[in-house]
């Protein structure tokens, strides 16, 4: 079809940001920081390769994922500890913030609760910014490696590792119960060290070999009591495939800090939304 004469025109109409985010409530970054400066380790949790583990944090900790052998992606899931249908909502984390989120930025929870669950505090990777290709780190636009999209990319191939497979099994060990019940509350993720981006001449959504190296960790501060779930992609540092038993993968670790004594004394963790639905939804 051939354009329209004013094609051009229609073309150069400036973008309006969505959600401007300046009445946004901003976390108070200098009293973390000094909650920060003082914490002390009490849990230490592994996720293997090709695996997924879930953990606990209480409201007022702090979490950190690092990459401890290789190059390694992680998948990662967020429940409040106390109802885990309030969960991670990385599409509305994506429209208040951006596709790659980095220190100071929040990730936000599900209707009706709509609340920051964590604030990022730290960030080793935030040195890499946007790279020539529109690539960037720690990514709420892909979704998560799932075995219904490989079997259809695949011609009807089984694979029992995918992300989603592997947050599944962890979740409904956590709970105590069957993959069937764990399963609707697995949810899109935080992929987490992952460099992603999309094709500017087809908009497909890319992956290129994620910058992590050893060492190098992504830090969060729990706003809320949190169950978290992580799983060490089967793609390893998905500089290739997502879900692959040839990939080189590398197990995650994750380390739980009390804060400093008596850093957050007064703080208050964020309440339910303010829309009442008085009038309805």
């Amino acid at each position: 079809m051939l354009p329209p004469s004013d094609a051009d025109a229609r073309r150069a109409v400036k973008p309006v940001v969505c959600y401007p985010v300046e009445t946004l409530p901003m976390p108070d970054m200098a009293l973390y920081d000094r909650a920060r400066d003082g914490m002390h380790l009490t849990e230490t949790v592994m996720v293997p390769a090709r695996d997924a583990r879930c953990f606990s944090v209480p409201a007022g900790h702090f979490f950190r994922i690092t990459s401890v052998e290789g190059p390694q992606v992680g998948d990662l899931n967020l429940h409040s500890a106390h109802d885990l249908s309030e969960r991670f909502y990385s599409g509305k984390t994506r429209a208040l913030h951006s596709t790659h989120i980095t220190r100071g930025q929040q990730m936000w929870s599900s209707f009706p609760h709509l609340r920051p669950m964590a604030t990022i505090t730290h960030d080793t990777l935030g040195w890499y910014g946007i790279d020539e290709f529109g690539g960037s780190v720690h990514d709420v636009i892909g979704t998560r490696c799932d075995p219904y999209t490989h079997a259809l990319l695949s011609d009807g191939g089984q694979y029992h590792y995918c992300c989603h497979s592997n947050l599944t099994r962890a979740l409904a060990a956590y709970m105590g119960t069957t993959v069937q019940v764990a399963e609707p509350l697995v949810h899109d993720v935080l992929n987490v060290f992952m460099c992603t981006g999309f094709t500017r001449d087809t908009g497909q959504y890319f992956m290129k070999a994620s910058p992590v190296r050893p060492g190098d960790y992504l830090e969060f501060f729990a706003e809320i009591d949190l169950v978290g779930n992580l799983s060490a992609c089967p793609g390893g540092d998905c500089s290739a495939e997502h879900s692959s038993d040839a990939a080189a993968c590398y197990p995650l670790q994750v380390d739980i800090y009390a804060p400093a004594t008596d850093a957050l004394k007064g703080w208050v963790g964020p309440g339910k939304n303010v829309y009442d639905g008085t009038h309805g939804l």
